[in-house]
């Protein structure tokens, strides 16, 4: 006749084989994710904006912009690009960038088709991914002119830091 209570030894093997069943299927996720991310994945991405080679005396007056990017890749790459912390700004040359200026504002504003920087952000990236489309897909800016008090302290700032940098090479 048996008991109606498992002994201890039938706990003990039920216990482990639970332990083992759960250690093998997550092992198998693992190799499931691992074999995912070898195949092309799409996802998106949002990162900030910096405008340089700006005209001179002009600062652009509105707070740094961000652009979501559409990406196409293998999916390590793009866990590698989600998983970073910090996103560097992608930089826009205004020197290089055919920028034009909306013609019934009275304010300088300007604005630039984002479709036509495809390019110039994947390779900003560096990741091995491919940028299918950008949101918004006209960016939209103001440059205004940077006050003579301001733009004196600017030059400042830079001599003081250009000091800075030469002290600390030598």
């Amino acid at each position: 006749m048996r008991t109606e209570k498992l002994s201890t030894k039938e706990k003990s093997i039920i216990t482990r084989d639970a332990i083992v069943f759960a250690f093998f299927l997550f092992l198998s996720f693992i190799f499931w994710y691992l074999n995912s991310l070898e195949k092309e994945i799409e996802g998106d991405l949002r990162y900030p904006v910096k405008f340089i080679n700006l005209p001179k005396q002009r600062i652009v007056a509105e707070d740094p912009v961000r652009l979501n990017f559409f990406l196409k890749g293998p999916g390590y790459s793009i866990l590698k690009l989600k998983v970073t912390g910090r996103k560097p700004p992608v930089v826009i040359d205004l020197s290089k960038v055919n920028y034009k200026r909306i013609h019934d504002s009275k304010e300088p504003n300007y604005y630039i088709v984002t479709s036509g920087l495809l390019k110039t952000f994947t390779v900003q990236l560096r990741s091995g991914c491919e940028i299918t489309s950008i949101k918004p897909d006209t960016l939209f800016f103001t440059i205004e002119r940077i006050p003579p008090a301001t733009s004196q302290k600017i030059i400042e700032s830079k001599s003081v830091t250009k000091d800075k940098q030469q002290a600390s090479s030598q």
